[in-house]
């Protein structure tokens, strides 16, 4: 078995999910996510996308992610818009709280871990 993982997502089955809906603020957002690597102690890798809408976020766990397609507004509580497009990354801290806005499908790499 190799140390090292493609991010290849042709011919997976994507796990498809909606934010709960006491979260989501506009739209009806739909996520599509293909987990590439899920290691014991809460590592995971892969690619995650979502249709436009806006939804509140939380995070306890640290998520590195660059987008791959779309445009996307990642705000925190209290702080300014920062607007992500193909080519930005971002490390996003545990204890974010704040909102998730998908202008357009937005498609990232992404790697978390708690």
């Amino acid at each position: 078995m190799s140390n090292a993982i493609a991010v290849v997502i042709e011919g997976m089955e994507p796990e498809v999910a909606r934010p709960l809906p006491e979260k989501v603020l506009a739209g009806d957002p739909v996520h599509r996510t293909w987990n590439v690597e899920e290691a014991e102690g809460g590592l995971y890798a892969g690619v995650w996308e979502s249709t436009p809408g806006e939804w509140r976020v939380s995070y306890d766990e640290w998520e590195f992610c660059q987008i791959l397609e779309g445009h996307s507004v990642l705000t925190e509580e209290g702080g300014e818009d920062r607007h992500l497009r193909p080519g930005d990354a971002v490390v996003i801290r545990p204890g974010f709280r704040g909102t998730w806005r998908v202008v357009e499908t937005t498609r990232k790499t992404y790697v978390i871990t708690v």
